[in-house]
């Protein structure tokens, strides 16, 4: 895993950057570490790296058989603030976000506020993104354990257990222990 493959864009400095989920592969803990870049040199060596090396097949480790690369820092912190429960969204905002969404068919969920205008929830948009055949329940990192007993054990008033179901995100917040 020490040896991966990524896509190029050349910017000014003499450093190259990278997005911080894929450091952890490198074991790159910032304290001056240096790291060497090799450019392919044929078109065999290039198709390898293109279907084998790339970083996005090498989520997986074949050390461990689990994630080597996760969700850090500011896409958590987004993830976290986007599933609470007072997050509402405009048409505009939603569209936006949508824009980015490669696999969205083009439909828009109905919003779960009509009026005086239409809102839809973080939870709404973010289900959008939970592939259909998903089912999950789970706690949030800060959920208490007295919640679990008595009749109302899938009720949770802190928002702190996190329920998928058919792809739909129906309640929690999502955090680190919960997205892996």
């Amino acid at each position: 895993m020490s040896m991966m493959g990524h896509r190029v864009k050349v910017l000014p400095w003499s450093t190259f950057r990278m997005n911080l989920s894929c450091t952890s592969p490198y074991n790159a803990d910032f304290d001056g570490d240096e790291m060497n870049l090799h450019v392919p040199q044929s078109m065999e060596t290039r198709a390898e790296v293109e279907n084998i090396h790339i970083t996005p097949r090498q989520i997986i480790t074949p050390q461990a058989n689990k994630p080597v690369m996760g969700i850090v820092q500011d896409t958590l912190t987004a993830v976290r603030k986007m599933t609470k429960r007072d997050v509402f969204l405009t048409k505009e905002q939603v569209m936006n976000l949508l824009m980015f969404l490669p696999t969205w068919d083009g439909k828009i969920p109905q919003p779960c506020i009509l009026k005086p205008q239409p809102l839809w929830t973080g939870k709404q948009i973010f289900t959008l993104i939970i592939p259909g055949n998903v089912n999950m329940v789970r706690t949030h990192s800060t959920h208490p354990d007295e919640e679990d007993d008595g009749p109302y054990h899938l009720i949770s008033p802190g928002d702190t257990k996190v329920i998928v179901e058919h792809g739909e995100l129906l309640m929690g917040i999502l955090c680190k222990k919960s997205l892996g």
